[in-house]
């Protein structure tokens, strides 16, 4: 009798095995790597942070610049000068009462 088996394609399962190891490999790549999903998220949330801490800076210099301006030479404001020499020095006017 002649015995007509046939072998298992062993070259194409390698081919197919080779081919879905290297698909999963992207897959992970896409999610996990440096420009994967979840570290765009990290950066998204990273920017509206840094977006925020810009927000406060930008505040804190128009306040400082307006505090600046009512300092200088062109526009004079004698309370903030009184009371940041006072400040400065220590001392008090005769008529006020310290309270610490």
């Amino acid at each position: 009798m002649i015995d007509n088996r046939t072998r298992p394609a062993l070259g194409g399962l390698v081919y197919f095995a080779g081919c879905f190891c290297v698909g999963a490999y992207f897959i992970f790549a896409a999610v996990q790597g440096d420009y994967g999903v979840f570290r765009r998220a990290e950066i998204t949330v990273e920017t509206r942070q840094l977006e925020a801490e810009l927000r406060d800076l930008q505040i804190e210099v128009a306040r400082m610049e307006n505090l600046t301006r009512r300092l200088s030479d062109t526009y004079l404001d004698l309370d903030l000068l009184d009371e940041r020499t006072r400040d400065m020095l220590g001392m008090v006017r005769t008529d006020e009462i310290v309270v610490r």
